[in-house]
């Protein structure tokens, strides 16, 4: 009676490592078991995907397991392409992306799009940059009341380059249209790199791009000048140049750059990505290459990111009212 016990035993531990067997090895757990997509709303090269870059080795550091982050670049439509990407993605931890202001809020405003702030998990914002006016070298404006003449003289003249429609340059562009009274002429690129290259070959007579993106340029050797910072203050970044207001433009502009998932995160997946994306901002080693790349970092975390995105949609609705941003 026992032997057979023993040999129905037997049969049964032999089908059982048969049937694993035949499944395959186990699969691991997440992070590990297939990269993470990083999506990045706009081209290779502006200031959202240089950040991003140098992120990602410390995010994969603190999520440990051998966690493996791609960065995919999906450009167009002032961000619309790639932010309606993260959105309709699988909640599963495998996508997870950078999402900027103002044009996550500002173009729900304005058009029907596939997201709201409410189709996110917020993770923490990264950067808080600021934004500028540059100019090519050869170009004769040395101040913004250089500009405000030339386009006050010749209205429609002065070409703008920014990121799309609801951009924070765009909005930019329109606040200083009214501040200087002026009417200038937009013209929409998919990323801040196109807006560089269009500024380089005096393609247009306006780049409006953020801060550390044209003290990125600068450095790189691109032939560019800026005349101002959007700023309260002037930054330590660019002690050199007067903010807006210091030259009679009353006004301030930035954009925030942090990240987020498809809303429906599982609890554990959400705090872990929530700790890692912190620790990476936190190391003092990606403290030094943001600083390096000019990107003024300024960490929240989720629920501090998400009230200010809040707060920001109260102020775009109140100011789409009064000054819409649409090109039509």
């Amino acid at each position: 009676m026992i032997q057979h016990q023993f040999t129905a035993l037997a049969r049964l531990l032999a089908i059982a490592a048969a049937c694993l067997a035949a499944a395959g090895p186990a699969r691991a757990a997440w992070p590990s078991d297939q990269p993470i997509n990083l999506i990045i709303a706009y081209a290779p090269g502006g200031g959202t995907d240089i950040v991003a870059r140098n992120l990602v080795p410390y995010i994969e550091r603190y999520l440990g397991d051998g966690a493996k982050i791609n960065v995919v670049n999906r450009p167009g439509a002032g961000g619309a392409i790639g932010f309606a990407a993260l959105a309709q993605a699988n909640p599963d931890g495998y996508t997870i992306g950078f999402i900027n202001t103002p044009p996550i809020i500002t173009t729900p405003i304005e058009r029907q799009v596939a997201w709201t702030l409410a189709s996110y998990d917020y993770l923490g914002n990264i950067v808080d940059d600021p934004g500028t006016f540059c100019v090519h070298n050869d170009s004769p404006w040395k101040t913004l009341a250089d500009l405000q003449a030339h386009a006050r003289a010749n209205p429609k003249s002065v070409t703008v380059g920014t990121t799309g429609v609801g951009s924070d340059d765009h909005l930019a562009m329109l606040l200083f249209e009214r501040a200087a009274g002026v009417s200038m002429t937009h013209v929409p690129f998919k990323g801040s790199a196109d807006t560089r290259t269009a500024i380089i070959g005096k393609h247009i007579g306006v780049a409006a791009i953020n801060v550390g993106e044209a003290l990125q340029y600068q450095k790189g050797g691109s032939p560019i000048r800026c005349l101002g910072q959007m700023t309260a203050r002037r930054m330590s970044m660019a002690p050199d140049w007067p903010t807006f207001r210091e030259q009679g433009f009353n006004f301030e502009m930035a954009s925030l750059r942090g990240m987020a998932a498809p809303r429906g995160l599982a609890p554990a997946i959400r705090e872990r990505l929530v700790r890692a994306i912190e620790r990476a901002a936190a190391d003092p080693a990606f403290r030094d290459a943001a600083e390096k790349a000019f990107a003024p970092v300024r960490y929240l975390g989720p629920a501090a990111y998400e009230a200010e995105l809040r707060a920001g949609e109260t102020v775009f609705r109140a100011l789409w009212k009064e000054l819409p941003w649409t090109d039509k």
